[in-house]
């Protein structure tokens, strides 16, 4: 018998499938519930890090334009799956926080483009480093091929989840 994952202390009889499901799947579901309980926990404490008022789930914009550079509000919207309206709150925090800044689209003279400050590289560079050496801790165990491999499966699971 275990655990079903969910927190509720139900019990599943080992092999079984409750509802039909394949036990693989029922695993599968049972781990990423695990992991993104974390990782929200995670996210949150790492978006306090970067400012005291931050949000967590701003937390994701700033990473992405720290990776990808300036972008328009839509297409992080689009990215992060939320509507313009949620966006441009979000963006509009970050700003009122010195953390991004919009500037004139240089393939667009219409558009904007938003944008890390300085201050928000510099905020965000500090705070993704803590995290990998985290990473790098509490990994160490690990052969650097099963880290590799964990990294190219998360991949190939975020690319089949795209909309």
């Amino acid at each position: 018998m275990r655990e079903d994952g969910n927190g509720e202390g139900r019990r599943v009889a080992s092999g079984a499938s409750p509802h039909g499901t394949d036990p693989e799947f029922l695993s599968l579901e049972r781990e990423l519930t695990v992991l993104l309980r974390r990782a929200r926990a995670n996210q949150g404490e790492m978006a306090r890090e970067v400012h005291p008022h931050l949000e967590s789930a701003a937390y994701g914009l700033l990473v992405r334009l720290e990776e990808h550079g300036g972008q328009r509000a839509t297409d992080l919207a689009a990215y992060i799956g939320v509507g313009k309206a949620t966006m441009s709150r979000q963006l509009r925090a970050l700003e009122d926080l010195g953390l991004v800044a919009r500037e004139p689209d240089p393939a667009d003279g219409r558009a904007w483009l938003v944008a890390l400050t300085e201050d928000g590289r510099r905020r965000v560079g500090q705070v993704r480093e803590a995290r990998r050496a985290r990473y790098v801790s509490q990994l160490a165990h690990w052969d650097r091929r099963e880290v590799a491999e964990l990294a190219r499966l998360l991949h190939e699971l975020n690319l089949g989840m795209e909309k």
